[in-house]
This record gives C-alpha cells, structure tokens and sequence, in this order.
C-alpha cells in the first residue's frame, strides 16, 4: 500500500504544481461503506504533506470528511417519519447536501479561512466549524461515500472537484467491516442488528450511486 500511496501523493504534488497559486487542488475520494475511504484518503494527505514539506512549513493538504454534513438527530427528529429517518440515517438524503455543496463552491475562493463540519462519534452528531482549511490548504481532499454522486444537489459539488477517486472492496468484506464497526461504535446492540442494518441501509446507498452513475 505504501508504494501505491507514495505514487498517487506524487500525481498530486504535480497536479499542484500545474495548478494556479490562487486556487486549490479538489480530490473527492469515494467507495462503499467500509471500504476504507477514511484510511486511505488520511494516508493520502500524510504523504503529500510529507512530500512538499520541503518547500513549505504549513501542511498543504487537508482532509475533510463528509460525514460532517450529517444532519443532527434533533433534524432527523423533524423529519415525518422521525423513525424511518433514524433507521436510514446514512442515506443520501439524511445528509446536509446543500450546506455541503455551498461549502464545496467556497472553497474556490481564496484568501480566506473556510470552517467545515466534522462528525463526533461519541454524540452521535456533528461539530460545527471544526476543520479549518487555510488559503495555504491548496490540496482539499473529501471523503464520502457521496462525494460524486451523480443526483442533485450532489452532482453539482462533484462539478467542482478536480478529481474523483473511487475504492474498490469486495461486497461480503465491506459487509463484515460493517457488522463489526456497528457492533463496536453500538450503532447496532449485536450483530443480527448491524447485518440487518448493512443490508437495508449502508449496502444499498452504493446500489443508488452506482445505478445513478450508469
């Protein structure tokens, strides 16, 4: 993994080096639920900051995680079926996706310091303003499985990216990360829940991405 990461840093650092000193370099990485995104794209920007810390003293690249622009239980709470919306959250369309895109389209902007979600896991919800990307920020990488979904209002965030990377895991895999992850994180009481969620939640979103994408 080690040599495959320092390849894609180094396409990175020179993508940077074509790019205009007034704008940021955008990566959205993608793949289904536990598919790694999280590892691989925390590595990712470890290895470019590692790789141009010679020219600067400022970390370049940054990672932002989606799953900042979850919406809040108390949101979920509003919603008509307060109950399906807690049972699904994770799809699509429990997520803040136009505070998402308006962020995405900010970041094209520079000279500013641009605040971003991030999700606490001991709440259970997310945390305003907690990520702040700097103008010397010039390489954003995004992590989530919505990233570049191909519906609105997503699609228009995925418009602004430089690039979309997608990671690739076999199904039966992502789906034994997924019951150990819900059982430990207590998502799930045991493990007929968190299969039972996998299933019927987590799995299918990558079937909505992937048919909206075809």
């Amino acid at each position: 993994m080690n040599s495959e990461m320092n390849k894609l840093a180094a396409y990175l650092v020179r993508k940077l080096e074509s790019t205009s000193e007034n704008e940021r370099f955008l990566v959205g990485i993608s793949g289904s639920p536990a598919s790694g995104k999280s590892t691989v794209a925390q590595h990712l920007v470890d290895e470019v900051n590692k790789a141009l810390k010679a020219n600067s003293s400022d970390s370049q690249a940054i990672l932002v995680g989606l799953d900042g622009w979850h919406l809040t239980r108390a949101q979920l709470d509003a919603f008509p079926d307060p109950q399906l919306a807690h049972s699904r959250r994770g799809a699509h369309w429990t997520f803040d996706s136009p505070g998402y895109v308006e962020w995405i389209h900010s970041l094209r902007t520079q000279g500013e310091v641009k605040l971003a979600p991030s999700f606490d896991h001991a709440v259970k919800d997310p945390t305003p303003n907690a990520v702040s990307v700097h103008p010397y920020h010039r390489i954003v990488v995004i992590e989530g499985l919505y990233t570049f979904l191909s519906i609105e209002p997503w699609s228009a965030g995925s418009a602004l990216l430089d690039e979309r990377w997608w990671i690739e895991v076999d199904e039966e895999e992502a789906q034994r990360r997924l019951i150990k992850r819900h059982v430990i994180s207590g998502v799930a009481k045991d493990e007929e829940e968190a299969l039972w969620r996998a299933e019927e939640n987590d799995l299918p979103s990558v079937f909505i991405f992937v048919s909206e994408k075809n």
